[in-house]
């Protein structure tokens, strides 16, 4: 097969839009997902899944998503954070947490979560949101070890109200 384009055509090519990147035009007001991630707590435990970002973390694999509580009657509790990290003059920390549930039933392979509001916690995230209702307190605890864990020095440096969300 021939790849060539024809004569006068120009070729359509994605824009790499990041923090670096001057540019201004096609693409140009994209979020850059570059100081996101997201953390799956499931069973008391928080870990850090970047498979999560496409729908693809361990838990969701091969599990077919209703948006109908009602599908999954005897799912489990799982979590999704999205964690922001932010620089400053003082140095980087941990600047935005939004938690958001999903039930899965592993064995029927079926679970529950609303797209549209996994999506809205993200944009909150991003926007330097602390919003962890839900969350209860081993989920809390769990959150917060692994996120001293992974960087003591990004939480000592984070604002009161996300630590106190923490510790609650």
């Amino acid at each position: 097969m021939d790849n060539k384009q024809p004569e006068g055509k120009k070729q359509i090519a994605l824009n790499i839009v990041n923090a670096k990147s001057k540019h201004k035009g096609f693409g140009a007001g994209s979020i850059d997902l570059n100081n996101v991630s997201p953390v799956i707590i499931d069973n008391g435990e928080a870990i850090i899944d970047i498979g999560a970002m496409h729908a693809k973390s361990k838990v969701e694999k091969g599990i077919k998503f209703s948006m109908n509580r009602e599908d999954v009657p005897n799912g489990r509790q799982v979590w999704v954070v999205w964690v922001a990290v932010d620089r400053t003059a003082e140095g980087q920390h941990y600047a935005g947490i939004t938690a958001c549930e999903m039930w899965i039933d592993t064995e029927a392979r079926r679970g529950w979560k609303i797209l549209a509001e996994h999506v809205n916690k993200l944009d909150s995230a991003l926007k330097r949101k602390v919003i962890v209702e839900g969350l209860g307190q081993p989920e809390k605890a769990a959150l917060k070890s692994l996120l001293i864990s992974h960087n003591e020095e990004w939480w000592e440096t984070s604002r009161e109200e996300l630590k106190a969300a923490l510790s609650e």
